[in-house]
């Protein structure tokens, strides 16, 4: 599924996790893929070596998608390598629960920048580079329609995500850039575990709720990203797949 032979990808917070995983196995399909990470220097050249360790290209670049020179640099670095872009996965994200009473001001600047800002910006970047037909996909989530206590701000985030896939489908269609969404469930990753669903009593209740009785993988998530960026989707633009074993 999905030949990607003589693309290029760039895909954002890929040193980890979901955009590791939609790295991976974008490369597999054959595209060459930026891997490009804030602070995880480590984990973003081992994605590169194990891509170029199964005979794919890859490089790694540094750069926070919340501002707007390192997302230049990223595209201008990604253009010298490869010579041209088809494919951007906006994956890079940050999220904190906290109740409303505990909403900062710092943080809901530091998510809206990251998933918001970040995702506009890189979008923008990547139109300018993308000469053919192309593909843009965003990271949203199933909270976006369906928020958990606690999520206001992270929530928001992702539904700001799901009204820009949307403006850009009909703002790029015509250039021939198709741009969609995907929007997970609960991922086993890093992130997750870190905010302690995992085993928790919130966290075996999603599991319970989920039809296919268990947690997505980040593979799960990459899959979906690989047919979102092949031709095999070629009709759809301005989606939002939710990826989430059935949970509502």
């Amino acid at each position: 599924m999905g030949n990607l032979q003589g693309k290029v990808a760039v895909v954002t917070g890929a040193s980890k996790g979901i955009g590791a995983a939609i790295a991976r196995q974008l490369a597999a399909a054959g595209a060459a893929v930026v891997v490009n990470y804030d602070s995880s220097r480590e984990g973003a050249e081992r994605v590169v070596k194990e891509i170029t360790k199964a005979g794919g290209h890859a490089l790694a670049v540094q750069g926070s998608v919340a501002r707007e020179q390192d997302v230049k640099r990223l595209f201008d670095e990604a253009v010298a390598k490869f010579g041209h872009v088809d494919v951007l996965v906006n994956n890079a994200g940050v999220y904190a629960f906290a109740p409303l009473d505990e909403v900062t001001e710092s943080e809901y600047r530091r998510q809206f920048d990251t998933n918001v800002l970040g995702t506009l910006l890189a979008s923008r970047e990547a139109a300018r580079r993308i000469k053919g037909p192309g593909s843009i996909i965003n990271l949203s989530s199933v909270v976006s329609e369906n928020p958990l206590p606690g999520s206001s701000v992270y929530s928001a985030t992702k539904g700001a995500v799901d009204a820009i896939t949307q403006a850009l489908s009909k703002e790029l269609g015509a250039r021939g850039i198709r741009v969609n969404s995907i929007a997970p469930g609960p991922v086993r990753t890093e992130g997750f575990a870190q905010t302690g669903f995992e085993g928790s009593d919130a966290g075996k209740h999603m599991v319970a709720g989920t039809p296919l009785g268990r947690l997505g993988e980040p593979a799960d998530i990459a899959r979906v990203a690989l047919f979102l960026a092949s031709e095999e989707s070629a009709w759809l633009t301005g989606e939002r797949l939710t990826a989430s074993g059935g949970l509502n």
